[in-house]
């Protein structure tokens, strides 16, 4: 072993030398751990003190290993391996996590979706549930409301007689008397004036189809529906759901007096005691005239039932004026 100098025989620069070394140790101990570092800085130290510094000591401007010192190279040396290795084990450990948090990372991912599909189900179910429930709740709650008669829809026949019109000009051509309805009330029954009823009466064996009024030479088929249409094709019948045939009712009809056919022009011709009938499939009814009146068009009372089974024949008066209305009263007489 060589020999070693007392403390108290190193002289101050040799003393310099081995703090150096010290400090050396502290940093590389922060390094690389206390305990690795420990056998080496100390025989680096022994090695520095036991020979003369000059030959074999470090460099302090550089902190390099001067004059060929083996024993300051395999330290630096051994440092530089041993922190290479560590920096490989550790890039090892993290590429073994990577790959152990990539399949969990694939788990989760996927247990995510399923529950938010599941949860998607569970809402959809939930809102089913509610929604039938609500269904038969409503249910219940409008089955304990009380019935509500719908309100009735205006008819045109409730403000105006049938058979309005305005006067035909040079070349017979005429069009509906919108003047004879208050304009507040066109809105409700424009519809009606040139269209047939939504749903007209069924046709039956007692349904009115023919008139025949001797006295004028009449002889004409009956359409249900009064409007515009209806009325282009002759006589038409109020659609108040009543029949030659019934024991009581009032059966209107109306036709035009100065276009399409002049069909009730002579009306005024008519007078108490004649006699027209209304055919049905399997019967003609024969009717006795009682009377006739000019009246208004509003004046719709003229279509009321009577007393027993009766008939109506309203027309526009006077001819190519038509400004008023004739009604023909008649009763049935074969009862």
């Amino acid at each position: 072993m060589p020999d070693q100098h007392a403390i108290d025989e190193l002289s101050i620069k040799e003393i310099e030398r081995v703090l150096a070394i010290k400090r050396r140790e502290a940093r590389l101990g922060q390094l690389y751990g206390d305990k690795h570092n420990n056998s080496m800085v100390e025989k680096v130290a022994l090695s520095s003190i036991n020979t003369p510094f000059g030959s074999h000591a470090l460099d302090d401007a550089s902190g390099k290993v001067t004059n060929g010192n083996p024993d300051m190279s395999d330290f630096f040396i051994e440092g530089r391996d041993h922190f290479a290795n560590t920096i490989r084990t550790k890039n090892q450990w993290l590429e073994i996590l990577h790959r152990i948090l990539l399949p969990v990372e694939i788990i989760a991912v996927m247990a995510v979706v399923i529950l938010g599909v599941l949860l998607t189900i569970s809402v959809e179910r939930v809102e089913d549930q509610t929604a039938a429930a609500q269904s038969t709740a409503d249910a219940w709650q409008r089955a304990a409301l009380p019935t509500i008669a719908p309100t009735p829809q205006l008819r045109i026949e409730q403000i105006v007689l049938p058979g309005g019109h305005t006067p035909p000009d040079d070349q017979n051509r005429s069009q509906f008397n919108f003047a004879e309805i208050p304009d507040n009330l066109i809105p409700l029954v424009q519809d009606q004036i040139f269209a047939p009823p939504i749903q007209p009466p069924p046709v039956t064996n007692e349904t009115a189809l023919r008139l025949v009024v001797p006295k004028l030479n009449i002889d004409s088929t009956i359409v249900q529906g009064i409007d515009w249409e209806s009325l282009k094709l002759g006589v038409g019948q109020v659609p108040n759901g009543i029949s030659p045939a019934d024991p009581v009712g009032n059966v209107v009809l109306a036709a035009h007096n100065d276009i399409y056919g002049e069909l009730f022009r002579y009306l005024d011709q008519l007078e108490a005691g004649d006699q027209f009938q209304i055919q049905s499939q399997t019967q003609a009814f024969t009717y006795d005239i009682q009377g006739w009146q000019i009246v208004e068009p509003s004046d719709v009372y003229v279509m009321e039932t009577r007393d027993g089974p009766t008939a109506t024949l309203i027309s526009c008066y006077p001819y190519r004026v038509n400004t008023q209305r004739i009604a023909v009263f008649a009763n049935r007489i074969n009862i």
